[in-house]
């Protein structure tokens, strides 16, 4: 296979580039009993997928698609602009080991909210800023954290606050990209609570 094809590129996975409802309905995942969803757009999925991989309570962490209007998307679909899915990590926590509070504040420090569809050299709407919620008091808590974040950042942020949609798990790929190595094989901690720089490359 071809890193296009790895990467999803040009793959024979069908889209329907028509307003799906499934794309733009709920979420109905169910996590494991007792654990609680929550989802991320903060740029390029890998680096911000390993940052709560680290995190102590999360349980599990799955990188994928949302938010856009099409059925199934593939990378490649994302990539072209047309679909309006933002990369997205979903992250499975205990709250009674990880409050959702914490999560979000991992989610400030690890991108720039105030940069429109854009992360450093990474650009297109896919690399937006959002915090999807699952219910009324994930809602809550994301905006009181935006208010004051805001009061530390001199830029209006531009991070979206919705709810969360249906979760595309993106292909096996992209999963745990940078703890299994990466391009170049060099596999980053997950150990929870490691501090180590996060290499992002592709």
């Amino acid at each position: 296979m071809n890193i296009l094809n790895k990467l999803g590129i040009g793959s024979s996975r069908q889209t329907n580039m028509n307003l799906s409802p499934t794309a733009q309905g709920p979420d109905e995942d169910a996590p494991a009993p007792g654990n609680q969803f929550a989802q991320f757009g903060a740029g390029c999925f890998w680096s911000v997928e390993l940052a709560y991989q680290r995190v102590p309570g999360v349980t599990q962490t799955e990188v994928g698609y949302s938010q856009g209007i099409t059925h199934n998307p593939s990378y490649g679909d994302v990539c072209s602009g047309t679909t309006n899915h933002a990369e997205i990590v979903r992250v499975q926590y205990d709250p009674k080991e990880c409050s959702y509070e914490s999560l979000l504040d991992l989610f400030w420090s690890k991108h720039d909210p105030t940069t429109l569809n854009r992360q450093g050299n990474d650009v297109g709407t896919q690399y937006r800023s959002g915090i999807y919620f699952y219910n009324p008091e994930q809602e809550k808590l994301a905006r009181e954290s935006l208010e004051r974040h805001q009061q530390q950042v001199d830029r209006k942020i531009v991070t979206e606050i919705l709810p969360a949609k249906k979760f595309y798990r993106a292909e096996e790929y992209h999963q745990q990209y940078l703890s299994k190595g990466g391009r170049f094989g060099l596999k980053q901690s997950t150990a929870k609570g490691c501090n180590d720089p996060i290499r992002c490359y592709g």
